[in-house]
């Protein structure tokens, strides 16, 4: 019994270590405001209003997001996101 108690507990530590699939984070802390497109932020899956964004490249959006920009606050609305989270989530919502 102990070890499949152990086991258990290995599985769902070792799932939250891992970043979140770009789908989980943006229904997590990004579809409140990518989905349409509150205050100015791009909608997700419009290519043409990410394709300005993408051209100053990852580590400008990635900084955007922790920073804050526009409306958006800093870290945006995702209090424990990785920045592999928030990398996840741009190329979800950008595609």
């Amino acid at each position: 019994m102990k070890k499949v108690i152990a086991s258990a507990a290995a599985l769902l530590l070792s799932a939250s270590v891992f970043a979140a699939d770009g789908k989980a984070v943006y229904e997590k802390a990004c579809k409140v405001c990518h989905a349409a497109g509150v205050a100015g932020a791009p909608k997700a899956n419009d290519a043409a209003a990410w394709e300005p964004r993408l051209a100053l490249g990852m580590d400008a959006l990635l900084a955007s997001v922790k920073n804050g920009k526009n409306a958006m606050p800093a870290g945006a609305m995702c209090a424990d996101c990785s920045d592999d989270d928030y990398k996840a989530a741009i190329e979800y919502m950008s595609k």
